[in-house]
């Protein structure tokens, strides 16, 4: 690691610091998820951009960065980043966005960027989220080579997103920890439809081998399949299966 990288890491390490600590209702908080997607052959360029300029830019202009990675598997693993933003408020995010975008060292930085071509194939996804309740203080353990994020989609029934997060909130975070599942965040998104039927989350594993052995474990236990009956005896929850994508975290993402 060269000494720019190692100002990054600690750099990004200080930001970290209550991201997720504050008390249930202490703030009104929005966390933004956004996903870019690359031209051919333009990850790194994009990975280099966010790690020299972005993140700091980002900082500057009041955006917190929660963490940042690529996903591990398909095309995803070469064209894809994701990475969460933690805002005031969506007021707020509208004018750091804002100012972020006039900043003349943003343009210089973006235009000299993509001189051989357009970073990114189109326009970033984004969705403003709001953590939950039960979203952890997660205890970040810095770089560990093998782990793996796993970022989680759950859409549910019409009506059912409460019981799903008294599920999470009452039972399965707890036997998550039993068998090794690490949480680091729930949210919901802020805008409809999302607010009404899903529930996004990141755990964190220790490895690819140790998330397959974890859902096993989880799969197979028999609280778990106790409350997931029982939770269920006036319906399902979920109308289609999770949405999962597997990521490592970027060398410059607070979350390790």
């Amino acid at each position: 690691m060269n000494f720019h990288q190692l100002t990054c890491q600690m750099i990004a390490g200080a930001m970290f610091v209550g991201l997720f600590s504050c008390p249930p209702g202490a703030s009104a908080d929005v966390y933004e998820l956004r996903t870019y997607t690359t031209n051919e052959g333009k990850l790194d360029n994009l990975n280099a951009r966010f790690r020299d300029h972005t993140v700091q830019l980002f900082t500057k202009h009041g955006m917190a960065s929660v963490g940042y990675w690529v996903p591990t598997d398909g095309p995803k693993s070469e064209n894809t980043l994701i990475y969460v933003l933690k805002h005031k408020d969506r007021d707020a995010a509208k004018a750091s966005w804002k100012a972020f975008l006039a900043d003349p060292e943003w343009k210089t930085v973006a235009k000299e960027s993509q001189k051989d071509g357009r970073i990114l194939a189109k326009a970033p996804d984004s969705v403003f989220m709001n953590a939950t309740d039960y979203s952890p203080a997660f205890a970040n353990k810095g770089k560990a080579g093998d782990a793996v994020f796993e970022l989680r989609s759950y859409r549910c029934n019409e009506d059912k997103l409460s019981n799903l997060d008294a599920r999470f909130r009452d039972h399965t975070i707890r036997i998550f920890n039993r068998h090794g599942l690490q949480s680091v965040a729930y949210w919901h998104p802020d805008d409809e439809p999302g607010s009404k039927d899903t529930l996004i989350y990141i755990v964190r594993h220790d490895s690819r081998d140790a998330a397959k052995s974890s859902w096993k474990s989880f799969g197979s236990d028999e609280d778990w399949k106790k409350v997931a009956k029982e939770s269920q005896k006036d319906g399902r929850f979920l109308r289609e299966r999770p949405e999962s994508i597997y990521m490592k975290a970027t060398d410059y993402s607070a979350i390790q």
